[in-house]
């Protein structure tokens, strides 16, 4: 059940992936997380299909959230206003997955935009470099991208491949 994994992991943070875009599986899972104190479902992040994750962020603006075309509308707009230190309302409460070869091109990068983000109660990962002709990027999931990670980096990554990721980091740490 959902108490007994809280209970089990309670300094932990869950990222929650809905596979469809259908808006009953928003409805579902909002109606589970809704019971939870606030400051409970604080600890959870959604993203995956465009209609079940707008319902959970209607449903529950506490929960940062995201999905692609959220992601480039933030982007776009960042790109566009980041120099006037504007942070767009697409960017606001959010999940922020940059690129690693997108990132240079957002105002402030890194430790500005970072700031940003937080202060917008966004939270951002870093994602592998999105490569021509690619739709979206993945996550870091080569050890070996991690030495393109911005000095001091204290945002977050973004793996399929924790197995190998962790240990990367804790010993570059």
């Amino acid at each position: 059940s959902l108490a007994e994994v809280m209970a089990r992991f309670p300094d932990r943070r869950f990222l929650i992936d809905i596979k469809s875009n259908e808006v009953e599986d928003g409805a579902m899972l909002a109606s589970i997380l809704s019971p939870l104190p606030e400051a409970e479902r604080a600890r959870f992040m959604v993203h995956g299909g465009e209609r079940p994750v707008d319902h959970v962020a209607t449903a529950l603006p506490g929960i940062r959230t995201i999905h692609r075309p959220a992601l480039e509308r933030c982007l776009m707009r960042y790109v566009a206003l980041g120099w006037s230190a504007t942070v767009p309302d697409a960017c606001r409460n959010r999940i922020v997955l940059v690129p690693l070869n997108v990132g240079p091109w957002l105002w402030g990068w890194p430790n500005r935009f970072l700031d940003r983000m937080e202060a917008a109660g966004s939270e951002v990962f870093l994602l592998a470099p999105l490569r021509r002709g690619q739709a979206f990027s993945e996550g870091i999931d080569d050890p070996a991208l991690l030495e393109r990670l911005p000095a001091g980096w204290s945002g977050g990554i973004w793996t399929d491949a924790i197995d190998l990721i962790a240990p990367a980091v804790e010993e570059e740490s």
